[in-house]
């Protein structure tokens, strides 16, 4: 996929409401990579409400030290913000492009999360 069209692909995907209609979006992309990795995550995400937020995260199973299987929660982001963050986590995890550059396609600054 070149630059211009993943900029393009990008941009598409942060006017969506949110992450259902985002992954929606990307299940039926041309670039069949970008269909199966998001056809792959579906009925992966789980919301919970955690210290008064509504956080949506990713679910997967994965095997621990011990060898067996260990459900495994990574945090995405909270119900109701810009859908850029799972845009840019969606490209992270599936295909190693830096959130960093995911904001910039999309025209928008990337800040890095307060350590706390």
């Amino acid at each position: 996929m070149q630059q211009d069209q993943f900029e393009t692909l990008v941009k598409a995907l942060c006017e969506k409401e949110n992450l259902p209609q985002v992954l929606e979006a990307l299940k039926a992309s041309e670039e069949q990579e970008i269909a199966e990795a998001a056809a792959s995550l579906a009925g992966q995400f789980k919301l919970a409400e955690i210290e008064g937020e509504k956080r949506i995260y990713h679910v997967s199973m994965q095997e621990n030290d011990e060898g067996e299987e260990q459900e495994y929660a990574e945090w995405i982001m909270n119900d109701g913000d810009n859908v850029i963050k799972f845009v840019a986590w969606f490209f992270f995890d599936m295909f190693d492009i830096k959130q960093k550059d995911v904001y910039q396609a999309a025209g928008r600054t990337y800040q890095q999360p307060k350590r706390t």
